[in-house]
């Protein structure tokens, strides 16, 4: 038995039957690590020694009746713009290279309350701006499926770890997909949960109005565990929300019977792939086949997604990064004279392009002059896309979309036209604008053996539609791993 095939709730499973032990299970996930992350480059830290510790102790509390959870024992990856108390946390940037935490975000102190062993935090877009985990300071990451291709972004470390079968489970954010879409690209499913329903304490903001905390895993089953262990009301975060009901692993079940599925024709029509297309109308039909319904409709306002989206993300992100001056922690310039050319050198050499051009654009919308004509008109879009989606939710249960416009692009395609870029996100954002819950489900693979994700979008605190349609999915087409993986990681040497 090889438990890097495991799911984690398999490996969950036969940890509780002493089949096998934690530190197996997290011997496995390290073993892999050393085998492949010369190749993929996942994680920013590995705390290996941290995790084999907290192994021998997470053992000996399930062999005390301490720990009976489905994910006691299994190893998780933490996006690294998710605080950890002792455990450096630096948004994959220069300015925050040597930043340990003094605290432990919610979602991750829930985790370790279940069981679960953190293994290190893994790589991303610099303060999660880019779609590639290619404006990285610590380097890109690449596709277990094509090493020559992108994993997505920005949570795309998590996405290639949780692939390569470094670990079971990784946590990633989500501002405007970018959970769901490196799910899609690397053949894992993710799930952006509905705005509010887990706690943003300890997230370093990008958006706080977009920004949502999610689960990455092989499966559905894996990722709606996880999100049972993550959500819940939290009183550090105020926007956090209660709900009456928090049990998304109940919806893992093969019924869709009578369930109405929205597909919206802007989504389908110029600038997909025909391919990435093909692969989500075959599953469609395998939905129909179970009892689904489908039908065609107009959702209008999404066209205005993108600009609302960047106008309002870059205010915010504005906002938000100008704590980072090198005055209380992180990096700071050695050469200045004076506090504000400390502030403006540090920050020029902080920060990398991406994350400057982002603020450049922040604070042109919310200065004197252009705060109505630009931000103030996106609020009122992001109102407008909203009422949308509520409409369109009157008669469906789910809409279906693309991940992304096309399959993993190559490395090094992306950066040199970020406005292309920005168009890869058209059809993730506007449920990052809306509140409303997403999942990513693998639906096959293109010509070049690259992955095809299919959407799916509830309504807001509707997951448990999304999780059951998926599942059922999920139950009749399985689950594809890499060639990286499959090889069992003889395509280069240990680190």
């Amino acid at each position: 038995m090889d438990i890097r095939e495991l799911t984690a709730a398999g490996t969950g499973r036969l940890i509780r039957e002493k089949k096998i032990s934690v530190q197996e299970a997290v011997e496995a996930s390290l073993e892999q690590i050393a085998r492949v992350e010369h190749k993929v480059h996942g994680f920013i830290t590995v705390d290996a020694e941290g995790a084999r510790k907290k192994a021998c102790q997470i053992q000996e509390r399930i062999c005390a009746g301490e720990f009976a959870g489905p994910l006691a024992g299994v190893p998780v990856a933490v996006k690294d713009n998710i605080c950890t108390r002792g455990v450096r946390t630096t948004c994959a940037s220069r300015i925050l290279e040597n930043y340990v935490p003094a605290y432990t975000a919610d979602a991750v102190e829930r985790l370790e309350r279940a069981g679960a062993v953190v293994i290190g935090k893994t790589n991303m877009d610099e303060f999660a701006m880019g779609s590639t985990t290619e404006t990285s300071y610590c380097g890109v990451t690449r596709n277990p499926w094509n090493l020559d291709h992108v994993p997505g972004g920005s949570s795309g470390g998590s996405c290639a770890a949780v692939a390569a079968e470094e670990c079971a489970l990784a946590l990633g954010s989500d501002t405007g997909g970018s959970i769901r879409q490196p799910s899609s690209f690397c053949g894992v499913v993710g799930i952006k949960p509905t705005y509010g329903t887990v706690s943003r304490y300890g997230l370093i903001a990008y958006g706080s109005s977009l920004d949502q905390i999610g689960p990455i895993g092989r499966s559905v089953e894996d990722c709606a565990l996880l999100l049972d262990v993550i959500a819940g009301q939290d009183r550090k975060d105020s926007t956090s929300v209660p709900r009456k009901k928090y049990d998304f692993a109940g919806a893992l079940r093969m019924d869709v019977k009578g369930l109405r599925i929205g597909i919206p024709r802007e989504y389908f029509e110029e600038g997909l792939d025909p391919e990435v297309k093909d692969k989500i109308q075959k599953a469609l039909r395998i939905l129909e086949e179970q009892g689904a319904a489908t039908e065609v409709f107009d959702l209008k306002l999404v066209k205005y997604a993108i600009p609302a989206y960047y106008v309002i993300a870059s205010a915010e992100a504005c906002s938000n990064l100008a704590r980072f001056d090198g005055v209380k922690y992180g990096y700071r310039a050695e050469e200045y004279e004076g506090l504000h050319e400390m502030y403006k050198k540090t920050r020029s050499e902080g920060f990398g392009s991406e994350v400057k051009r982002r603020i450049l654009l922040g604070s042109f919308v919310l200065s004197s002059g252009y705060y109505d004509a630009y931000y103030l008109k996106a609020l009122k879009t992001k109102a407008l896309i909203r009422q949308e989606f509520d409409r369109a939710f009157g008669r469906f249960d789910l809409i279906v979309a693309p991940a992304a416009p096309s399959t993993a692009p190559m490395l090094g395609s992306s950066l040199s036209d970020p406005l292309q870029m920005y168009l890869s996100d058209i059809y993730t954002v506007a449920v990052n604008l809306a509140g409303l819950p997403g999942i990513s489900i693998p639906v096959g693979t293109d010509r070049k053996g690259l992955p095809v994700g299919m959407q799916l979008i509830g309504n807001c605190f509707e997951e448990d539609k999304m999780i059951r349609a998926a599942y059922t999915y999920e139950q009749i087409h399985g689950y594809e791993r890499p060639e990286l993986v499959k090889e069992g990681g003889s395509y280069g040497e240990t680190v």
